[in-house]
């Protein structure tokens, strides 16, 4: 099978582009134009094969284009966007799972193709008993808590067993199903580990179980607590239909200070942009 290093030939015509453009375009115009370049690459001809780079992934055969990145992958040729989208465009999970079983490279393609499709979350699971790497953790777990129903029972399991235990904690709160057991975990969690109260708190919030609130609001009214996580836990008051409208001064807290000396060039309000959440 040929390879082609598309990335490496857009390269060299953007090289040739930005030297006949010098003093042309400001940094932050670079930045939008690049991309467009890159999908106008996609579309042009190249004269030696015949076929642009979208064409040429196009007329393979799903097979092919799963033996096409393992090649590059095994052979160190780098991975164009153009092989990733054809792949994306095609429902090829089952024809990647066995990618999850490969090279280091492998499994982290797979992952990122195949993303939170339900026949691969068992698998995830597994993977995540068996990873060291904690990047490569978060990105299966990202993709685990989207399908957390699928693997509620087994996430309480590995929690109980001291596995993964925030992980788990996380995909847990994700999770539709309302469970007395998880909500004592996600709960007992919360109330038992001061030095991680707004993540606690996040997953409470998640969750999304009105019994949290007395628990929340007894939280946000010690005196002790930080700028930080008074923010999170009046978040998550709010989130499950609670409110906490007492006055707190929090002016000698170090990160209250630091938003508050923050300027926005807007004028919008520093504080609010963080009650936002996606």
């Amino acid at each position: 099978m040929k390879l082609y290093d598309f990335d490496a030939m857009f390269d060299e015509k953007l090289s040739d582009y930005i030297s006949k453009n010098v003093g042309k375009y400001k940094e932050e115009e670079w930045e939008d134009i690049i991309p467009k370049l890159y999908r106008k690459f996609g579309d042009t001809v190249i004269k030696s094969i015949g076929k642009t780079p979208r064409e040429y992934y196009a007329s393979m055969e799903s097979g092919e284009l799963i033996k096409c990145l393992k090649a590059h992958l095994k052979n160190g040729v780098p991975v164009s966007e153009f092989l990733c989208k054809e792949i994306e465009n095609r429902d090829l999970t089952a024809e990647l799972l066995p990618l999850l079983d490969g090279s280091e490279e492998e499994r982290e393609y797979a992952v990122n193709l195949i993303g939170p499709d339900e026949r691969a979350i068992a698998k995830y699971m597994s993977m995540l008993r068996e990873c060291d790497d904690e990047e490569f953790k978060e990105r299966l777990a990202d993709n685990i808590k989207q399908k957390a129903d699928l693997v509620l029972s087994q996430a309480l399991a590995e929690y109980k067993e001291g596995r993964n235990a925030e992980i788990m904690l996380e995909i847990m709160s994700r999770s539709a199903v309302r469970d007395d057991e998880v909500f004592t975990v996600l709960l007992n969690a919360f109330r038992g580990d001061d030095d991680n109260i707004p993540m606690h708190a996040s997953y409470l919030a998640a969750y999304g179980d009105e019994r949290a609130l007395p628990y929340l609001l007894d939280k946000i009214d010690e005196e002790g607590i930080t700028f930080a996580e008074y923010r999170e836990l009046k978040f998550a008051i709010e989130s499950l239909g609670g409110e906490y409208t007492k006055e707190r001064d929090f002016s000698s807290d170090p990160y209250y200070q630091a938003l508050k000396g923050t300027s926005s060039t807007d004028g919008t309000d520093i504080f609010s942009i963080f009650d936002k959440r996606s």
